[in-house]
């Protein structure tokens, strides 16, 4: 886990590095003024030289200043460190997150992969933070002021040394207890994140079903669970701080009982008065390092809940990679499965899609229909490497799909999704997603193909008009007919629409049709609908039926020879019955 981490300090190992030589520095400082103040006393004030008190007295504010300018250069340097430590896995985690394939994706949740960026991302920060900063000074800090009170009075020092072993006992107690409630709160938080990305994804339909104080009350609990487990935490750990006090007041009262004995008892030979003034200082330096100690240890405990989430996305590999002497170029637009077999992880004991096998030539329009969940949509996921197949063979241009490098495949297989999806930016932004490089003129032209034309020059703007997140100020049918524009700029050799006009009216779809049989009658299109009449003119039509080819053939054919499809058609032309319930005559 660290070796993984530590991997994205990169440029900033200098600061890094710098970090923990200011804070050396400043603890050297700050390990001086004790024994300064020491001599300022026995030689300055009891010894009745003035001189000694001007000269000790210029060195400690000497000190002092280096002290701070060394504390303030850690800093500086601690923060550059931490905050680009955290840019750097942020940029990490997000390019590794674009590789996954959609298999990989389904790993995680939205909501976990968000508070993970966020949450889990500033708590390894603040900590990389500590531990350049406090875990360097701290002991260092504790060791060097133990030493210097040996130096001084060993008899005396050995009151510090029995604080820390107790201290540390105390320390590990709790840290043992905090753990697990830390561990816990992060899947806490991928619930919460998860409450608020449903509601203002979904807000239209919470405020259409009046749901508004269920979102609320779920909020709430998601939120109170939260608090719950902080407070258990922290509860825990603000028993810290009275452990503390008692043990530095504790120290404190036996160094001043036991060094005032022997300052008298000695007449001032084993130990001085300024020896004395040291070991109170001392004593500040050692359990003020301890707390600060007990402060990284906490931190740490917190923050390695959340360094366990961020590696889990930084070594997920995905599950579909280019082989190591890719094919570039895909020939012609032709498809064949070869005895396919698909299910979305190892685990499943059923196949979603078995045994699936049928020929597709360049520039054919095969139609896929099928009952919800019958894999219509998984079975053309496999063309352009969404998902691998678990048995057989996909080829395109008679290659295997797995030997193809997966942007130029992709960059061939144009497919418009289930589910449309628009980006925040100008209609024109949205369309050069298909292809950056295409100008408004070819922009216009796939417009007019997906009859995406007609709205557009209706706008004020017109394909400047600015797209709300998530296409929100269009309606679904517009939505549909711009994600077909899209698609159509990357002017692909296969062209996947999966259930893609099923917003829009007949009419228009039949446009559709027309102009994709007139105008890119070379590229192989497969259309997924649950309307018969969007795909009743295609070349051939597969019929799906729970993962496997009932029938393929061309629309007369099925209406003659295929129950399931002309029991459909007869609905859909006599009733309102789409492919999963029949219509009424």
């Amino acid at each position: 886990m660290i070796k993984t981490l530590a991997k994205n300090i990169k440029e900033f190992k200098g600061a890094s590095i710098a970090t923990p030589i200011f804070m050396i520095l400043e603890v050297v400082m700050e390990m001086l003024i004790p024994l300064i103040t020491a001599k300022i006393i026995d030689e300055g004030i009891s010894g009745g030289k003035i001189s000694s008190v001007w000269i000790y007295g210029g060195i400690m504010i000497l000190c002092a200043l280096i002290s701070l300018l060394v504390g303030y250069m850690g800093g500086k340097y601690g923060a550059k460190a931490s905050a680009g430590f955290a840019k750097n896995l942020r940029s990490a985690m997000y390019r590794n997150i674009q590789t996954y394939s959609f298999a990989n994706i389904d790993k995680f949740s939205t909501a976990g992969l968000i508070t993970r960026l966020t949450t889990d991302v500033t708590n390894v920060q603040n900590a990389y933070q500590m531990i350049l900063r406090i875990c360097v000074r701290a002991p260092i800090s504790l060791i060097t002021a133990m030493i210097m009170a040996f130096t001084i009075n060993a008899k005396i020092a050995k009151i510090y040394l029995y604080a820390i072993v107790i201290l540390a006992v105390v320390l590990a107690i709790i840290i043992k207890c905090v753990m697990k409630y830390f561990s816990q709160v992060f899947e806490k938080y991928d619930k919460l994140n998860e409450s608020i990305q449903e509601n203002v994804s979904a807000v239209r339909v919470v405020k259409a079903y009046v749901r508004e104080d269920y979102e609320k009350d779920k909020f709430a609990k998601a939120s109170e669970n939260i608090r719950k487990m902080f407070t258990k935490a922290e509860s825990i750990i603000a028993l810290n701080g009275p452990v503390m006090q008692i043990s530095a007041y504790s120290c404190m009262i036996l160094v001043s009982w036991f060094g005032a004995k022997l300052i008298v008892g000695s007449k001032g030979i084993e130990m001085t008065t300024g020896d004395l003034t040291s070991m109170f200082m001392y004593c500040g330096n050692i359990l003020m390092s301890l707390m600060m100690i007990s402060m990284i240890f906490v931190m740490i405990s917190m923050s390695m809940a959340s360094a366990r989430r961020i590696c889990e996305v930084l070594n997920e590999q995905s599950t579909i990679h280019n082989p190591v002497e890719p094919v570039y170029e895909v020939p012609n637009g032709s498809v064949e499965f070869k005895n396919v077999s698909f299910k979305y992880n190892d685990t499943a004991q059923a196949n979603i899609i078995d045994n699936v096998s049928f020929k597709v030539k360049s520039g054919e329009t095969i139609g896929i229909i099928g009952a919800t969940g019958s894999s219509k949509s998984s079975l053309v996921n496999l063309i352009s490497r969404l998902y691998d197949a678990s048995n057989g063979s996909v080829l395109v241009g008679g290659i295997d799909v797995k030997n193809y490098d997966m942007d130029s495949l992709r960059n061939q297989v144009s497919v418009v999704l289930q589910k449309n999806v628009l980006f925040s930016g100008t209609i024109l932004d949205n369309l050069r997603w298909g292809n950056p490089d295409a100008s408004e003129e070819e922009c216009r032209k796939a417009c007019q193909l997906a009859c995406a034309d007609e709205f557009i020059e209706k706008m004020p703007k017109k394909y400047e008009t600015y797209i709300e997140q998530g296409g929100s100020n269009v309606s679904g049918g517009q939505k549909q007919r711009l994600c077909i524009a899209r698609a159509l700029l990357k002017k692909p050799k296969i062209l996947i629409l999966d259930d893609s006009t099923s917003a829009v009216d007949t009419a228009t779809d039949a446009k559709i049709r027309n102009a994709f049989a007139t105008e890119i009658p070379d590229t192989t299109k497969f259309i997924i609908a649950q309307r018969i009449s969007s795909i009743q003119s295609a070349d051939r039509i597969i019929v799906m039926n729970e993962g496997r080819i009932d029938a393929i053939g061309t629309h007369d054919e099925l209406v003659k020879n295929n129950e399931i499809y002309s029991e459909v058609y007869t609905s859909q032309t006599k009733g309102s019955g789409d492919f999963d319930e029949g219509g009424n005559s």
